[in-house]
């Protein structure tokens, strides 16, 4: 290689020249996208990561040797070009940022060649999935996966500066911690030296950020690796990147405000979008309500309307047993959908049951007026009237009801909602809706633990007017929460931390903790909070799934250079592997073989 490269020293990338360079002698560097042989005139398009230039190989302009070389390149060799740009004899390609030049070259060096790759090294490739990520280095010559790579480098970048102007330190925690229960799974580690014990990979840094604002650090961020041992989605992966952020001396407002403005520029100066602020907030309740959702879609409409009051009185039994039960009976209008056939309502209901509904209602207002409805017969017409004018029906519109417990209603019609977003194709990817969501429940009920758990996690402030309710209602009390949304996606979330020994430990009573546990899982936290804790908060945001959403990507496993697949295996490297028994007699572990 070393010979290969004598002599040779890159001028540009491929589509850094322009019009501007018409006469200059450049060197590039990249790989064949394509050859085109026809015949004493070979075309050759070149390519790195900034796009394509044309090379073009013709008698007269270049010897016979250098034009039979280039015959016989082949898609992926990797070559350097050392020539003149010109302007192209041809047809211009506007479909090409260098598609008014091309280079005529003098020297022509074959610095790697290429097997046939599994498939093409093209922009919207319709290649399975599997097949690229086990090829995931060809992938990621693709330009669309450049693309992404490089808008995340843009965008860690312009983050870092931005806060590092506002006054915040970089400073690394440890990725080897203590394991804690609550929350998700941890990864373990064992230990060499401390056999039995094992390490955890941290969920997230936030016991260390609380730490760091007792050391009077004042701002701390992180472009942190995490690690969550959880069945994956879409946009769930065992490692993803946060940024992460703790602030002291502040209250919610001072984090939304140095947030908002982050949103702002990071937008601007990555896509050219502005992000008109204040970004509105809604309480958690009135997401609930409206949106049947915590993370809510803004970008339409087709809300939640609660027509309980409206039906109390009706004979119909799904309607009148939800009632009867404490339930509530909700709806939501699909506009010009009353026209939908059967099959297709069919098709929501069983939508709807996969989200714990026992049905579906509907009632679908035909274009002339006349009514459609699954449960017409057990309601009077003076009923139907009274609910179709509570639900705001025009004709040709389709309304469609949930009737059980709060939290099954809400589930139900918020994921409906999207679903007929999707079909009715109301989700523009060019449009970005931010929103704050805030006032959280501090507590959430959970049958499987059979108590109180935390809605965020055990270290989050309750609303200064709530803490009343802790012992007598704890359902009831409000957290000092917010979560930032962007298009029905939460990409980060944050609390004012307890900063008040005595409320840390009533918030550990309530999760059930005697004191010794917590004192075993959190002491250190706690003899730290003893030494003049300053009042604090902080956010974390999910920078995959932003970059996710910034990239218009469908999942954030096109933004992560090597990602797992959905049982968190590696198919380039086929991790996790098995390792031989050496190491486990070191590390006093014994695989359990099941049956």
């Amino acid at each position: 290689m070393a010979e290969l490269m004598k002599g040779l020293k890159r001028t540009h990338r491929c589509a850094e020249l322009t019009a501007a360079d018409v006469g200059k002698t450049v060197t590039v560097m990249g790989w064949v996208q394509k050859n085109r042989n026809k015949g004493g005139l070979v075309f050759v398009d070149v390519r790195d990561r900034s796009g394509i230039i044309q090379v073009v190989f013709e008698e007269g302009k270049s010897d016979e040797v250098l034009i039979e070389k280039a015959a016989k390149l082949r898609a992926e060799f990797v070559v350097a070009v050392v020539g003149k740009v010109e302007k192209r004899s041809g047809a211009v390609n506007e479909h090409l940022a260098t598609g008014e030049i091309e280079i005529i070259p003098g020297e022509l060096r074959i610095l790697a060649e290429s097997e046939t790759p599994p498939f093409p090294v093209e922009e919207k490739v319709k290649t399975k999935e599997e097949v690229r990520l086990k090829y995931r280095y060809l992938d990621l010559r693709r330009p669309d996966m450049q693309r992404n790579l490089m808008m995340r480098s843009k965008a860690a970048t312009l983050i870092r500066q931005f806060l590092a102007n506002e006054g915040f330190l970089e400073i690394e925690t440890p990725v080897l911690i203590g394991s804690t229960p609550e929350g998700a799974r941890d990864y373990l580690v064992p230990s060499r030296l401390h056999q039995g014990h094992f390490y955890a990979l941290p969920q997230s840094p936030q016991l260390f950020k609380q730490l760091l604002m007792c050391s009077g650090c004042d701002r701390y961020f992180q472009l942190a690796r995490c690690f969550r041992d959880e069945d994956l989605r879409a946009d769930r992966q065992p490692e993803f990147t946060q940024i992460d952020m703790e602030l002291s001396f502040v209250d919610v407002d001072d984090v939304i405000d140095v947030n908002e403005r982050l949103m702002k520029e990071l937008f601007s100066e990555v896509l050219g979008v502005d992000v008109p602020l204040p970004i509105p907030r809604m309480t958690w309740q009135e997401a609930m309500d409206r949106y049947g959702s915590d993370k809510p879609d803004i970008r339409f409409g087709m809300e939640l309307t609660d027509v309980t009051e409206v039906v109390a009185g009706s004979e119909f039994a799904v309607f009148k047993g939800a009632i009867e039960n404490g339930g509530t009976v909700r709806g939501i209008n699909a506009k010009g959908q009353g026209a939908m056939p059967r099959k297709k309502i069919d098709k929501l209901v069983s939508f709807a049951k996969d989200y714990g509904a026992k049905g579906l209602a509907y009632l679908a207002v035909q274009e002339d007026g006349t009514v459609k409805s699954s449960f017409a017969k057990f309601m009077t017409e003076e009923e139907t009237k009274k609910l179709m004018e509570a639900m705001g029906a025009e004709n040709g519109d389709l309304l469609l009801f949930a009737a059980d417990k709060n939290k099954v209603v809400w589930a139900v019609l918020g994921a409906l909602r999207l679903e007929l977003a999707k079909q009715m194709e109301l989700l523009d990817k060019d449009v970005y809706r931010f929103l704050w969501v805030t006032e959280f429940p501090l507590l959430e009920w959970s049958d499987e633990e059979n108590r109180f758990m935390a809605m965020h996690h055990p270290f989050t402030m309750p609303m200064e007017e709530d803490i009343q309710y802790i012992d007598s209602d704890p359902g009831r009390v409000r957290a000092k929460a917010y979560d930032i949304v962007l298009n029905g996606n939460e990409i980060g979330g944050g609390s004012v931390r307890i900063f008040d020994p005595d409320i840390q430990s009533k918030m550990f009573e309530v999760l059930g903790f005697t004191p010794e546990q917590a004192k075993e899982q959190f002491g250190f936290l706690l003899t730290a909070f003893k030494y003049g804790v300053p009042p604090h908060a902080g956010l974390a945001y999910g920078l995959d799934r932003i970059i996710m959403l910034m990239a218009k990507a469908d999942s954030i496993r096109d933004v992560i250079a090597f990602p797992k697949i959905k049982d968190a295996s590696d198919l380039m490297t086929e991790a996790p592997t098995p390792v031989d028994a050496k190491q486990l007699e070191e590390l006093g572990l014994e695989i359990a073989v099941k049956e």
